[in-house]
C-alpha cells in the first residue's frame, strides 16, 4: 500500500534530493511539505504547509502520516545565534518527532552527523548527539538515524567550506581505507536514496546507519 510521508527540510542538500525520489517513487502517494515560505514544487502528490516552528501546537493536528522524514539543519555561519542554531538543529525535529509519536506516525527518519555524540567537546556533534539521545527516548515504532559524512552534492547556495572541501575530499577519498573509510565523502542522492528505501522495507525498531554502512546500502 503506498505511504503518505511528511518532509521537513525539502529545501537543503538531503531534503532537495530526497524530495525528487519521492516524488518520482510509485510506494508514496502524499507528501505534504512543512515550510516556512511557499515553494516553487510543482507535483499533484506534493501539498504545502506553511508552519511557525517555534509553535508547533499550531501545527500538530496536521502531522498525520506514515512517515515522518526530518532533513532540518542550518550553520553556524547561516544562523551565528547559538540559541536559534539550537532551535533548528534540535529542537524543532524534536518537536516534530513527539508530534508525530503523538499522532501514531509509525515513521521517523532523520539525518544526524557521523561523529555525534552528546559528550563531544565539539559543539556541532554534541547537539546532533543530544538530539538523538532525545529520540530514543520517545516510543516512535521505527526509527532511523543517518550519519553521514561530508556532502556532495549541488547546494542551492554556494558554501565555502563546500568549494575548499571539495577538492580536498577528491584527492583524500582513495587514500582512506580500513578503518578510515568511514570518512570518506559521501553524495547527498545516495543518502536520500538509501532513506526512501529503508522506510519501504516497513521496519520496526531503532537504526542508526553511519555513513560507511549508507554507502553500501546506496
Amino acid at each position: 500500500m503506498p505511504y503518505s510521508v511528511i518532509l521537513v527540510g525539502s529545501s537543503g542538500l538531503i531534503g532537495s534530493n530526497l524530495l525528487s525520489e519521492l516524488i518520482q517513487s510509485e510506494a508514496i502517494s502524499e507528501i505534504l511539505l512543512l515550510v516556512r515560505r511557499s515553494t516553487d514544487v510543482s507535483s499533484s502528490k506534493v501539498k504545502e504547509l506553511i508552519v511557525n516552528f517555534e509553535k508547533p501546537n499550531s501545527y500538530s493536528i496536521d502531522i498525520q502520516a506514515d512517515i515522518i522524514y526530518s532533513c532540518l539543519g542550518t550553520t553556524k555561519s547561516e544562523t551565528p545565534n547559538s540559541s536559534l542554531y539550537r532551535q533548528i538543529d534540535l529542537e524543532y525535529p524534536l518537536n516534530l518527532a513527539k508530534l508525530g509519536q503523538k499522532n501514531g506516525v509509525a515513521q521517523f527518519h532523520i539525518i544526524s552527523s557521523l561523529g555525534a555524540d552528546a559528550g563531544s567537546s565539539n559543539s556541532y556533534l554534541k547537539l546532533k548527539g543530544e538530539l538523538e539521545q532525545e529520540l530514543k527516548k520517545l516510543t516512535i515504532s521505527s526509527l532511523h538515524i543517518y550519519q553521514p559524512s561530508f556532502l556532495i552534492g549541488e547546494r542551492k547556495k554556494d558554501r565555502l567550506a563546500d568549494k575548499i572541501m571539495k577538492p580536498v575530499f577528491r584527492l583524500i577519498d582513495p587514500l582512506l581505507i580500513g578503518p578510515l573509510k568511514k570518512y570518506r565523502s559521501i553524495k547527498a542522492a545516495d543518502v536520500a536514496r538509501v532513506m526512501l528505501n529503508q522506510s519501504i522495507k516497513d521496519l520496526k525498531g531503532t537504526f542508526t546507519y553511519p555513513s560507511i554502512q549508507i554507502q553500501e546500502l546506496a
